[in-house]
Formats: C-alpha cells, structure tokens, sequence
C-alpha cells in the first residue's frame, strides 16, 4: 500500500481505504513487537555461548540477530511510512466531504430514465411519453365529468 491519495472517493470509501491501511500498521507493529521477542532470545544464546566458551555457537547466534535487527529496522521504517500516508489521508476526508455534491439531479434524472427503459439521448422519447400520459390522464378525467354530467342532468 503506496497510494495515500483519495482523489474521487467517498467519505465513505476513504473511511474504509485508510482502514485498510491502519490495519496494515497494526500487522506491522504486532511483527515488530514478535521480532522484538526474537532479537532478545538470540541475544541470551549470543550471551550464553559466551559464557560456556562457544565462540562459534555465539558467532552463529549474532549472525541471526543481526538479521531480525535488520528485518525489524525495514518494518519500522514501514510503519512509520504507513503513519504518515494515514495521516495525509486522514486531512484529505473534510475536503473530500465538502467537494461531494448532495444530489447530481443531471445525473439522478438520466439513472431515473434508464430505469425506466430509455437510454441517454432517449429525452425526447420520454418527453412525449409524459405528454402522452398527461393527455390520457385528462382525457379520463374529462370523460368521467362528462358521465356524471349526464347522469345528473338525466
């Protein structure tokens, strides 16, 4: 995980995006902590192959904990790489909040059409479709005031 720009998303998804990254942070630092664990047990054998006169079994110790110590120095520059993309992330939610628009009605409206069974550029088509609604819609409200005209002029 590199990208620590939000550019297009949500709120929403940039929520959840910079979730994914603390939850990368957090697997890092239970690593570090695991390593931390294992440079001491090899320092102790480093320490006790010493103390016996085993300078070779102390050499084959030093050899691993200096490889822990390195692994342990790339996830620490890792980590501290994964709190600053949080934190630059993190200052980018208020702006992507403003910049979102509450509704896009241009865009509401073409959704409601295709819904519907019209594709873009299908406007006219729908135009007509409601002028025709509208049409039979007073024609039957026309012809039920003329029945109950005759009705009661009867």
């Amino acid at each position: 995980m590199d990208d620590a720009n939000l550019a297009g998303m949500n709120p929403a998804d940039a929520r959840e995006y910079i979730l994914a990254f603390v939850s990368t942070l957090k697997l890092t630092e239970k690593q570090i902590s695991d390593i931390d664990a294992d440079i001491a047990k090899w320092q102790s054998r480093i320490e006790l192959a010493n103390s016996k006169s085993q300078p070779d079994l102390a050499q084959e110790a030093e050899k691993e904990r200096a490889l822990l110590v390195e692994k342990q120095s790339a996830l620490k520059a890792e980590a501290d790489q994964l709190r600053r993309q949080i934190d630059e992330m993190r200052a980018q939610i208020p702006m992507l909040a403003s910049q979102e628009r509450s509704i896009d009605t241009d865009l509401l409206e073409q959704e409601l059409l295709m819904a519907a069974g019209y594709m873009p550029g299908d406007d006219e088509k729908a135009r007509n479709e409601r002028l025709f609604r509208e049409l039979e819609k007073n024609h039957a409200a026309e012809t039920a005031l003329a029945e109950l005209k005759n009705k009661m002029g009867h």
